[in-house]
C-alpha cells in the first residue's frame, strides 16, 4: 500500500467536495464570499491593504469561468487566492516583544503541519523577514521544499506574531478555516500548478506569486470545511496507524534476519556432520602453514570442525588492482556507493562511465567478486559483482580463497559480529572507514565447505520466506 498516494488521494476527494456529503442547511459559500469581498472594500478604504489586481474568480458557482480546474458542488464557490487571501502580510507590534522565528528547515516535510520555532525580540526579526500570525496559514515556494510540502498552520506563537525565511508564501484569512486552507496547499491540485510554472535558475526553482494570485481556490460552506477537515485528520490518523505498523513489521524483519545472520556464523543454523572435512585440513592443504591464532578474538565456542581464520588468511583482502578513469572504457560499468542499497545489497541503478562525470582512479573488479564497501560500514553495502566492472576506490573487491563459499563469507561480513567489530576500529567521525590492515585482522568464523553450502542455502530460504511474509502483511493493511 502507497500511503503517500493515498493521503493524496483523500486531499484530492476533499477539496473536490467528495470527501463528505454537502448539507442543504449550510449557508452557501456565495454568502460567504459576499462578505470577504465586503470586508476587503473596506480594508482598502481604510488604506490597511491595497487593492488587488482584477480577478478572474466566480462568486457565481452557476456558470464557471474558462480557466477553473473542476466544477465544485452545489453550495460551494470558486474564487482567485488574491481575492480571498491577503499575501504575506506585516505585523505591527511592539519591537520588545517576543515573538517566532521558523526557519524553513524547522518545518516538516509531508502531510502534518508540524513546525518548530526560536524565540526571538521582535525588533531582530521584523525586517528582512516574512511575516505570520496566528492562524496564517504558511507554504514553501522554493523547490523542493514547496514538493516536500513544507506548509503548516501557524499555531500558539509567542504573543502570536512570528517570521520566518523569505522563501515562505503567508496566506491570511479570518473567513476561511486554516486547517481546510492548508489542505489545499499540501495537495496536488495546488503543487502541480506550481511546479509547472516555476522560474529561476536549476535548483533554486521559486512558485510565482502571481501565478498563485490567479490560482483558483474551492470554497466549500464553512461548516463543510469543519467536517472536512474532521474527516482528513480521521483518515489520516487511521494510515499513521498503518505506517506505524509498517515500521513494526519492517524492524522485526530486520531483527529476524539479524538472528538469523548470527546463528549461522556460530553454528547453530543447519546440522554438523563427521563426514564434513574439518575447516583446519581444508584450510592446512591450502596452507601447509596455517594455524589457528590463540590472539583473534570470537565470541562463542566453535562447533566440531571449524576454525578460526582471519580474512586476510581466507580471501585477498587490499590487493585492489587501481585504475585510471582515462583507461576505463565508455561503456564500462562503473559502481558508486549511492546505486547500492542499504542492507540488501541490491544495485538500484547501473551506469556506464559515460554517464558519469568522473576523475581520478576506480578499483577493477570481476564478476564473481565480493564488494565490500569500507566507508560507513553500518550501512552494510555488500554483494557479488553480476559481471565487470569498475568501483569507486570506496569499496574492496574481495576474492575467497579455495574452499571459502564467496556467499557465506558475505553472511559473515552483513553479520551483527563483524558490523559491531568494524565500528569498534573504524576511523574518522563524519564519514568513518574500515582501515585495510583492522579488516584483514577481523575473525573468520569458517565451517566445513560442505556445511558453509548448507548455511548458505538455509539462510537464502529463510531470507525468502520472511520478505513474503512481509510482503503478505503489507498487501493486507
Amino acid at each position: 500500500m502507497d500511503t503517500k498516494k493515498l493521503r493524496q488521494k483523500i486531499l484530492d476527494l476533499a477539496i473536490h467536495g467528495k470527501l463528505v456529503p454537502q448539507d442543504p442547511n449550510d449557508e452557501p459559500a456565495s454568502v460567504l464570499l459576499e462578505r470577504i469581498r465586503k470586508e476587503k472594500e473596506q480594508l482598502i478604504k481604510e488604506g490597511k491593504i491595497k487593492a488587488p489586481k482584477k480577478s478572474k474568480s466566480a462568486g457565481d458557482t452557476s456558470h464557471y469561468p474558462k480557466d477553473v480546474p473542476f466544477e465544485v458542488p452545489e453550495g460551494w464557490a470558486l474564487s482567485t487566492i488574491n481575492d480571498l487571501f491577503t499575501i504575506n502580510p506585516k505585523n505591527i507590534a511592539d519591537d520588545s516583544l517576543v515573538a517566532a522565528f521558523v526557519p524553513m528547515a524547522s518545518i516538516s516535510d509531508g502531510f502534518s503541519d508540524s513546525f518548530k520555532y526560536e524565540e526571538r525580540c521582535w525588533r531582530d526579526v521584523k525586517t528582512g523577514f516574512t511575516h505570520f500570525a496566528d492562524s496564517d496559514v504558511a507554504v514553501a515556494k522554493i523547490s523542493p521544499c514547496l514538493e516536500n510540502r513544507k506548509s503548516f498552520v501557524a499555531k500558539a506563537l509567542p504573543n502570536g506574531i512570528g517570521a520566518g525565511t523569505t522563501e515562505l508564501f503567508v496566506f491570511r484569512s479570518r473567513h476561511i478555516l486554516p486547517d481546510y486552507t492548508l489542505l489545499f496547499f499540501k495537495s496536488d491540485c495546488f503543487i502541480s500548478a506550481c511546479v509547472g510554472t516555476f522560474n529561476g535558475v536549476v535548483g533554486q526553482q521559486r512558485a510565482a506569486r502571481n501565478v498563485i494570485e490567479e490560482m483558483m481556490f474551492p470554497i466549500p460552506p464553512v461548516p463543510e470545511q469543519s467536517r472536512i477537515v474532521e474527516k482528513v485528520e480521521e483518515l489520516f490518523g487511521e494510515i499513521d496507524e498503518i505506517e506505524r505498523g509498517r515500521l513494526f513489521v519492517k524492524a522485526n524483519i530486520e531483527a529476524a534476519k539479524s538472528r538469523i545472520l548470527d546463528l549461522a556464523i556460530h553454528g547453530k543454523l543447519v546440522p554438523q556432520y563427521p563426514s564434513d572435512e574439518p575447516a583446519i585440513e581444508l584450510l592446512k592443504r591450502i596452507n601447509p602453514a596455517f594455524k589457528p591464532s590463540d590472539n583473534l578474538h570470537y565470541e562463542g565456542d566453535f562447533p566440531n570442525g571449524w576454525v578460526s581464520a582471519s580474512l586476510g588468511e581466507v580471501s585477498n583482502y587490499g590487493h585492489c588492482i587501481s585504475v585510471p578513469v582515462e583507461k576505463i572504457g565508455n561503456d564500462d560499468w562503473v559502481l558508486e556507493l549511492e546505486d547500492i542499497e542499504k542492507d540488501t545489497g541490491r544495485i538500484l541503478q547501473r551506469l556506464s562511465k559515460k554517464d558519469r562525470k568522473i576523475s581520478g582512479i576506480r578499483h577493477q573488479f570481476k564478476k564473481g567478486q565480493i564488494l565490500y564497501s569500507k566507508l560507513r560500514t553500518y550501512l552494510n553495502k555488500v554483494l557479488i559483482a553480476d559481471e565487470d566492472g569498475f568501483c569507486t576506490t570506496e569499496i574492496i573487491p574481495i576474492t575467497p580463497i579455495n574452499g571459502v563459499n564467496a556467499l557465506f563469507l558475505i553472511i559473515v561480513l552483513r553479520s551483527q559480529y563483524f558490523l559491531d567489530y568494524t565500528q569498534n576500529c573504524c576511523y574518522g567521525v563524519k564519514m568513518p572507514r574500515l582501515g585495510t590492515n583492522d579488516a584483514k585482522k577481523a575473525v573468520i568464523p569458517l565451517p566445513p565447505f560442505e556445511e558453509q553450502g548448507r548455511i548458505v542455502a538455509a539462510v537464502k530460504g529463510l531470507f525468502l520466506t520472511i520478505t513474503q511474509i512481509g510482503h503478505v502483511i503489507e498487501n493486507q493493511e
